[in-house]
């Protein structure tokens, strides 16, 4: 196994809770792969265990060859991450938050390369000059994605990045992820939505009470294939 992210047996308990039980998966270059859960299924966790917000009770997750626990701010250098809520700076500027967090990382930002960024991931024209207050939450969300760019991110981590967007946002970004995966990097994705996962994984795991209990290829199946097949996991887990 490997991928410029991987879950080596990677377990995570909270007193007796047993979040995430040994979850084995590998992110390549050029690949997206959607965790498709309910709500405690282990996505939340396994993408806090890659960040280092929390360290694992057994197992090991890997960034581009470094393992997290034992370095975990060398891992998260290598790493993008966008929220499900991307969390900006009201008053400025998209360009003024762009770059703070670009410092944050250690890195100047050059405007030129900036807005062929922004161009790529059809950021509207003049908005970044505008306080980020006034942005939608799909424009939050690429200006998110643009930060990860910015850093030469060649793995990123997104949480529910297209909850709460309206169809024509969600599509943008749909088609900003493949293009993004195309360009080489690594994408894991956490998501509720199976038929946006379909539309834009390599491969979708569903995971059911902190395992992963399928990995599954989406050309292979229909939409409503997916969906039965998800609905019958989660039938198993209430059994």
């Amino acid at each position: 196994m490997s991928g410029l992210l991987e879950a080596r047996g990677l377990t995570k308990r909270y007193g007796d809770q047993l979040a995430l039980d040994g979850l084995n998966l590998s992110v390549a270059p050029g690949e997206t792969l959607c965790l498709l859960g309910a709500n405690g299924a282990g996505k939340t966790t396994t993408l806090n265990l890659f960040l280092g917000f929390t360290t694992p009770t057994a197992g090991s997750a890997v960034v581009d060859g470094q393992v997290v626990a034992d370095d975990p701010a060398a891992a998260r250098a290598r790493l993008g991450y966008v929220a499900e809520v991307v969390s900006l700076y009201p008053s400025l500027s998209g360009a003024e938050n762009l770059q703070f967090f670009a410092s944050l990382a250690g890195m100047a930002v050059d405007q030129v390369r900036r807005d062929a960024i922004l161009a790529r991931l059809r950021f509207p024209d003049g908005a970044i000059n505008k306080p980020a207050g006034t942005y939608s939450k799909g424009m939050r969300q690429k200006l998110g994605l643009a930060i990860a760019l910015m850093k030469d991110a060649r793995a990123i981590l997104l949480d529910e990045p297209l909850s709460g967007l309206d169809p024509a946002a969600a599509n943008d970004l749909v088609t900003v992820f493949r293009e993004t995966a195309a360009g080489g990097a690594a994408l894991l994705v956490s998501t509720h939505d199976i038929f946006r996962a379909k539309d834009v994984a390599s491969r979708i795991g569903i995971m059911r009470h902190g395992r992963l209990v399928d990995m599954v290829d989406p050309a292979t199946l229909t939409a409503a294939e997916l969906e039965q097949l998800y609905l019958t996991h989660m039938a198993e887990r209430a059994a």
